[in-house]
């Protein structure tokens, strides 16, 4: 009796639709993925066993190391709007390039007076030792109150959303210029603030 021969069947897959799926969320997250800035000041934050991420929107970033200090608001428009407010409150006038730079821009330190020449900088060369000397808190000069107030306002107006604040502060800063920053916040009425910290294991 002769034997019956099964007809093979082709293995081959066609993965013409597999291919085309994967390359749609390749773009889609090419084109919505945001860049970290480099941060001009580095700082080595101190551990902690608390886990808590830090927000991404409606979140603003104070980082303190070697005395200075820097500032962050998250969220293009809201850097945009904050800048026009700050330019109103100190007479400064930005041009659209100007503000659409600033909106590009991560942390920065510099006195309001010295902003324009900042943003003109390439992102090297605003990342070079010195260019920075941070953002002035004493008391005769407090431009950082002013840069926190203002992005409150614009976070309010842009978002409909109260702005969180995060301090980063190096783990090797002195406690006074901490307490500085954090009496800026509480002459705003923040009370609520969270403190930037490295993971560290748990201990069993």
């Amino acid at each position: 009796m002769p034997r019956i021969k099964v007809k093979r069947t082709s293995t081959v897959t066609d993965m013409t639709a597999m291919c085309d799926v994967a390359s749609l969320l390749l773009t889609f997250f090419i084109l919505t993925a945001t860049a970290r800035q480099p941060e001009p000041l580095a700082v080595s934050t101190p551990s902690s066993t608390y886990e808590f991420k830090v927000p991404v929107e409606n979140n603003a970033i104070l980082t303190i190391g070697q005395g200075k200090v820097f500032f962050e608001v998250a969220g293009v428009k809201v850097r945009a709007k904050t800048l026009e407010l700050m330019g109103e409150q100190y007479k400064i006038s930005f041009t659209p390039l100007e503000v659409q730079r600033f909106s590009a821009i991560g942390s920065f330190g510099v006195p309001i007076q010295n902003l324009k020449s900042l943003i003109a900088l390439n992102g090297a060369d605003r990342m070079k030792p010195g260019v920075q000397p941070g953002i002035p808190s004493d008391s005769t000069d407090n431009q950082l109150n002013a840069w926190v107030l203002n992005a409150r306002k614009a976070t309010k107006e842009i978002n409909n959303q109260d702005m969180r604040i995060s301090i980063k502060g190096d783990a090797k800063e002195e406690y006074p210029v901490v307490k500085k920053i954090i009496d800026v916040l509480q002459k705003q009425s923040v009370n609520k603030f969270l403190l930037v910290t490295n993971s560290e294991a748990k201990k069993k």
